[in-house]
């Protein structure tokens, strides 16, 4: 878990990127959000989006980091997204390499993170269906806050960050 100093820090050097990047957000503070569930009692109005962030690895092929980004309340079944993303043996990555290469912690995921990922070794892929949103809830690498952007700003701040993009189809 990271401290209030560091998420407000995190958030700040997210909002400043966002900035210079001319892109256009609208901020919700609320208590900190660790799940879907919790996001789901913020009561958000209807046209906004909730993203699920998964942080996933294959220990055997490189890339090996992928962060999967789908609506709130689909299942992202491994094996499915194992198959979409040519490999074989996906899990969920540990805490420390989410430190590692988003400089998050578990509860915090969100594709902002990229901004931590100097090197570009985290793929971000999206579910098909989030293109063309106007309204997704994103985390600003701080989750006592929720940003709503449209899915073409959160994938001009993902590839103005030099992260690689991959789109799939989630099912359910």
């Amino acid at each position: 878990m990271r401290s209030a100093e560091e998420k407000a820090e995190s958030r700040r050097a997210v909002l400043e990127q966002l900035g210079k990047m001319g892109i256009s957000y609208e901020m919700i503070e609320h208590d900190a959000a660790y799940t879907v569930e919790d996001m789901d009692r913020i009561g958000f109005d209807e046209k906004v989006t909730v993203c699920k962030n998964l942080f996933v690895r294959d220990q055997k092929k490189k890339p090996s980091h992928w962060l999967v980004v789908v609506h709130k309340d689909k299942r992202a079944d491994l094996d499915s997204l194992a198959e979409q993303l040519g490999t074989k043996h996906l899990s969920f990555a540990s805490a420390d390499r989410l430190k590692r290469y988003l400089g998050l912690a578990q509860g915090e995921v969100t594709p902002l993170g990229v901004l931590n990922d100097a090197n570009h070794e985290v793929t971000v892929v999206f579910d098909q269906d989030l293109k063309g949103k106007e309204h997704l809830g994103v985390h600003p690498n701080d989750n006592t806050a929720t940003l709503i952007l449209s899915y073409d700003d959160i994938l001009t701040f993902v590839t103005g960050q030099g992260n690689p993009v991959r789109h799939i189809t989630v099912r359910g």
